[in-house]
C-alpha cells in the first residue's frame, strides 16, 4: 500500500518561495501528483511526474513551480517560486499507481493530510 506523507509548507511575503516535500512509500509503477485546496474552493491539480521523471504542471503555476523527484529517497518535491496570494492553499501530495500523467482527482487513491502555505502580501 502506497502511503505519502507532506512537509515544508508554512508563511511566505508574495515573491518568496518554498519547497514542499512528499515522503512516498510501498509503490512501483506510479505517477506522483501535487493538488491544493484554498477555502471555500474546489481542489485542484497543481503538477505531476511519473516514475520515468516525466512532469505535468498546470498552467495557472507554470513557470513558477517546478515538480521533481529523488528516487533513491523515495521523495516527492514541489519547488515554489515567485509566490503570490492566491496561492494560498492547503497542499495535498497524492499517489496514483499508474504510469500516464494525469491531474483527475478521482484517479488518486493515496493521499497525504496536507500541508498549509500561507502567501501574504
Amino acid at each position: 500500500q502506497v502511503q505519502v506523507v507532506e512537509s515544508g509548507g508554512g508563511s511566505v511575503q508574495a515573491g518568496g518561495s518554498l519547497r514542499l516535500s512528499c515522503a512516498a512509500s510501498g509503490y512501483t509503477d506510479y505517477t506522483m501528483g501535487w493538488f491544493r485546496q484554498a477555502p471555500g474552493k474546489q481542489r485542484e491539480g497543481v503538477a505531476t511526474i511519473n516514475k520515468y521523471g516525466t512532469t505535468y504542471v498546470a498552467a495557472s503555476v507554470k513557470g513558477r513551480f517546478t515538480i521533481s523527484q529523488d528516487n533513491a529517497k523515495n521523495t516527492l518535491y514541489l519547488q515554489m517560486n515567485s509566490l503570490k496570494p492566491e496561492d494560498t492553499a492547503m497542499y495535498y501530495c497524492a499517489a496514483r499507481v499508474e504510469v500516464t500523467l494525469s491531474l483527475r482527482i478521482d484517479e488518486y487513491t493515496e493521499w497525504g493530510q496536507g500541508t498549509q502555505v500561507t502567501v501574504s502580501s
